[in-house]
C-alpha cells in the first residue's frame, strides 16, 4: 500500500477549483489512549492513531467513532506542527461519527459541511488525511450503496472511494466544492474480474451527521431511541450469518450463545444476511427489548430468547481532565 504515497497519486492544486491546501490544513492527526481495562481495548487496542477534521462554525473535530471510544487522553496533531490536548465529546453508534472538543486555542481553517447526496458514483474526491498532500489521496468515488458491518452497524447508502487511502480511519473526504462529504471508516476488498482485487475504502457520507450534530454537540449523543445490541459479531457465508465472535458479557454470550451458531431468524423472520439479522433486531423496539432468534448448532435447531442491552452502558464515559 506504500506506493500510494508516490507523488502521481497525490492531489495537485491545478487539478481543483477550491484552494487545496487551506483544506488540507483543516485536517488533522488524532492520537488517543484507552485504558487496558476499557470494554474496547481488546478489539481496537489501547492507542488508537488516524485522523479527524475540524468543521466549521464549530471549531469542533469530526472523526471516525472507534479512534476514540472510551479514549482518556486524545491529542490532535495539526498540520503547522501544533499538538493539542482534546476532549471526547460524543460518539453515535449508529452513524459511527465521534467528536473532539479542542482543549487549547487553535488557528487552523475548518471545513464546511457539504452534501454528500448530490455526489455520484464517478466523482473526483480527495480522500485527506493529516499531513497535506504527501498524505492525501486524488480518488474517485466508485460505488454509493448498502454496507452492513459485523459490529452490528448498517449505512443505508456508504460512500466507496478507490484508489484506497492507506491511513484510512478519520479521513476527510472532499468534494469538488471543497466541502466535506464524508469520513473515512474502512479499507476493503473488492473483486474486478477472475481473480483480480482492488483496495476501496468505505465512507460514512456526512448527511447522516447534520440531523444529529446539535444533540451531539450539546447532550453528547443524538435525542432518539437507543437500539438494542446483542453484542455479537457475524459474517455471511453463502446467504447465511454465522456467529464469527461475542462481547464479553455481552447479552449474547450470557444468552450462551456460541461462535459457529448460525442465526436462522430473528422474531420468526428469516435471516439471510447480517443487515436483515440487525434490522430484525432492531425493529422490535428500544434497547431492553427481548429478541427472540432461532439459532441452529451442530445438527440441532432451537429458539432463544435475549435480553437487548445498550451498547454504550458497558463503555467507559469521556472525563474531562
Amino acid at each position: 500500500m506504500s506506493d500510494l504515497w508516490n507523488p502521481v497519486h497525490q492531489p495537485q492544486p491545478q487539478d481543483y477549483t477550491y484552494d487545496l491546501e487551506r483544506a488540507l490544513n483543516a485536517i488533522v492527526g488524532v492520537h488517543s489512549v484507552v485504558p487496558p481495562d476499557a470494554f474496547t481495548a481488546e478489539t481496537l487496542g489501547t492507542e488508537r492513531a488516524g485522523n479527524g477534521v475540524l468543521i466549521a462554525p464549530h471549531n469542533v473535530v469530526l472523526t471516525i467513532g472507534y479512534l476514540v471510544t472510551e479514549a482518556e487522553q486524545v491529542w490532535l496533531h495539526f498540520n503547522g506542527g501544533k499538538v493539542v490536548p482534546g476532549h471526547v465529546m460524543a460518539y453515535d453508534q449508529e452513524t459511527g461519527f465521534g467528536l473532539i472538543q479542542p482543549l487549547a486555542r487553535i488557528d487552523a481553517p475548518a471545513l464546511e459541511l457539504g452534501s454528500s447526496a448530490s455526489t455520484t458514483v464517478g466523482d473526483d474526491v480527495v480522500v485527506a488525511g493529516a499531513g497535506g498532500r504527501s498524505r492525501s489521496v486524488a480518488a474517485r468515488i466508485a460505488a454509493k450503496q448498502e454496507f452492513a458491518g459485523y459490529w452490528e452497524y448498517v449505512l443505508d447508502e456508504a460512500i466507496f472511494t478507490t484508489p484506497s487511502h492507506p491511513n484510512w480511519g478519520g479521513t476527510g473526504l472532499i468534494g469538488a466544492d471543497g466541502k466535506l462529504i464524508g469520513i473515512g471508516s474502512l479499507q476493503l476488498e473488492q473483486t474486478r474480474g477472475e481473480n483480480q482485487t482492488q483496495h476501496i475504502n468505505m465512507v460514512v457520507p456526512i448527511d447522516l451527521l447534520k440531523p444529529i450534530l446539535n444533540d451531539l454537540m450539546t447532550l453528547g449523543r443524538p435525542n432518539r431511541p437507543v437500539r438494542p445490541w446483542l453484542g455479537l459479531f457475524a459474517t455471511e457465508i453463502e446467504s447465511r450469518v454465522v456467529i464469527a465472535g461475542l462481547a464479553g458479557q455481552g447479552p449474547a454470550k450470557r444468552a450462551n450463545l456460541k461462535t459457529g451458531d448460525l442465526v436462522v431468524s430473528v422474531a420468526g423472520r428469516e435471516v439471510t444476511d447480517l443487515a436483515s439479522l440487525f434490522r430484525g433486531v432492531w425493529s422490535l423496539g428500544e434497547a431492553g427489548v427481548e429478541v427472540p432468534l432461532r439459532v441452529h448448532r451442530e445438527g440441532r435447531t432451537f429458539d432463544v430468547r435475549i435480553t437487548s442491552s445498550d451498547r454504550n452502558s458497558f463503555l467507559k464515559r469521556p472525563k474531562l481532565h
